[in-house]
Order: structure tokens, then sequence, then C-alpha cells
């Protein structure tokens, strides 16, 4: 039987011109803008799925890239419960924000928000300027988890909210067990103590 629909927020955060808005609108609406449209601020857009019998609620917010908007950031992330961090395969500076935006989401948010860092604009592969390979190091290193993307030919985008939104599950249901097992005084038999750990590796892994 499934269950009331779960609602999770999930903020977009990167450089102008390294394609969120088009990793958003490809998943959401499954279009494509040849012509570089400049977020003003935030926009919004919400997309329902269904995983495992769970139908999801995602809210997602695509926020502006330029350097002046930065400090808005905050509005933007809190209360997240899921973050992609975008960068431009043929752009190492956006490569290097998506690791200042890292730290800032670690310092502020701890482990309590699942990170995605997207490599988007894979089509221009021939102009790769960051390893795909360094940038998977990087991001298991830090706790979250890497795709290459493709908004213009819709390659791995599908993969990178599906498997975020699977993760974003697994937290939440970690976070529920926990607060059970406070409610309850902490008061558990061993077999459960074991049960309860072994879901918990399990939605880790």
């Amino acid at each position: 039987m499934s269950r009331g629909l779960e609602n999770f927020k999930v903020v977009l955060l990167g450089e102008g011109c390294v394609g969120k808005t088009s990793l958003v609108l490809r998943y959401v609406e499954d279009k494509f803008n040849e012509r570089h449209i400049s977020t003003i601020q935030a926009s919004f857009l919400m997309k329902k799925i269904s995983i495992d019998g769970k139908r999801l609620q995602l809210s997602i917010w695509d926020t502006a890239g330029q350097e002046r908007f930065h400090a808005l950031g905050p509005i933007y992330y809190r209360d997240s419960q899921g973050a992609i961090l975008v960068y431009d395969i043929t752009d190492m500076d956006s490569y290097h924000k998506v690791q200042d935006w890292v730290r800032e989401l670690r310092r502020m948010l701890g482990d309590n928000i699942v990170l995605a860092i997207a490599g988007n604009k894979s089509d221009l592969s021939a102009n790769r300027v960051v390893d795909c390979t360094t940038a998977q190091q990087y991001a298991e290193e830090v706790g979250a988890f890497h795709f290459e993307t493709s908004a213009r030919l819709n390659e791995g985008v599908e993969e990178l909210f599906l498997d975020l939104s699977r993760r974003m599950l697994a937290v939440s249901a970690t976070q529920q067990q926990q607060q059970q097992h406070s409610s309850s005084g902490g008061l558990q038999l061993t077999d459960d103590d074991d049960q309860i750990n072994n879901t918990s590796k399990r939605a880790c892994c």
C-alpha cells in the first residue's frame, strides 16, 4: 500500500550559463531552449513522481548564477532536503564554484541535505576541461554523488533526479526511525536494534 504524498524541496545552485534552468525544464516539461535565458533571483517548478510505490512531490528551485545573487543562496537552500550543484564540463571555474557551494552547504546544513553534483553539457565533451573521474572522486570525498548530463540531448537528466529522490527518501526514512526510537525512550529489544541498524546501512548505501 502506498503512503501519502511526501514533499521534498530541491535547490539547484551553480554559476550562470551552466544550464541549471535547462536541466529543470528538461526534467519537468521535457523542453529545451537553444537560447540562454538568465534566471533572475529564482524560479520554482513542481513535479510529482512515484518511486517503489511511494508518491513524491518535488519542489524544485532554480536559482540565479550571477555572483551578485550569491548572498541570496541561504534564502533558497534553507529547508531543502536535496541540492543539485551544476557545473559546465567545459568551464573549470564553474567546477571550482561548485566546490564553494559544497563547503557552504555542509557548513550550514551538515549531512541533513543530499548533495548531487552534475557536470552538464556532456554533449560538448570535445571541449571538456573538467575530468569526469576527478569530479567523481571529489563527490565521493564530500559525501555527494556525481552525474554527467546533457539537457540538450536529454541524457542523464532523469537518472539524476531519480537517484536524488531515492536518496532523499532513504534519509527521510532513517530520520523517521530515529524519531520513533527517541519517542519510545530508547527501549528496544536486541533483535529490533539489529533490524534498525541493518535498515540504516541499506539506506546509506
